[in-house]
């Protein structure tokens, strides 16, 4: 399960970031391949973008969705705002807002930091992802 695998990438033992975790679990989880300069490109969207901003697990979600299925240019693949679209509603959806400083208010402590944002991300990241993965075949 996607969870289980970011739930990893989140712990102190490999101390990444929100955005960071999104995309190195699904890395794992989906073979991907992406290689380490690639999964760096994440780092600057942590902490919603170090501005508190747009919370990184659904920047780094939606980069894993970028990845897996636009085809070549975001702008041939018509696929990729919808999915995007879906993941942003699902989220605000449950969490009640996509800003980092608002969900950190509401969710985040020491003990437990963003599980919550990072176990939704991944439930709403494995959900489109495996449904998406079955109509491509």
């Amino acid at each position: 399960m996607l969870k289980d695998t970011v739930r990893k990438y989140y712990a102190e033992e490999y101390n990444l970031n929100c955005a960071e975790t999104m995309i190195y679990g699904a890395n794992e989880e989906y073979n991907m391949q992406l290689d380490k300069k690639t999964l760096k490109t994440m780092a600057a969207f942590g902490g919603g973008m170090g501005i508190e901003s747009t919370c990184g697990v659904i920047t780094g979600s939606l980069a894993v969705l970028g990845i897996l299925f636009t085809k070549v240019r975001a702008h041939e693949s018509e696929k990729i705002k919808q999915l995007s679209q879906e993941f942003f509603q699902k989220f605000q959806e449950k969490l009640g807002t996509s800003e980092c400083a608002e969900l950190k208010e509401k969710y985040r402590n020491d003990e437990i930091r963003c599980i919550i944002m990072v176990d939704t991300a991944a439930e709403i990241l494995e959900e489109i992802v495996e449904r998406e993965m079955k109509i491509q075949g």
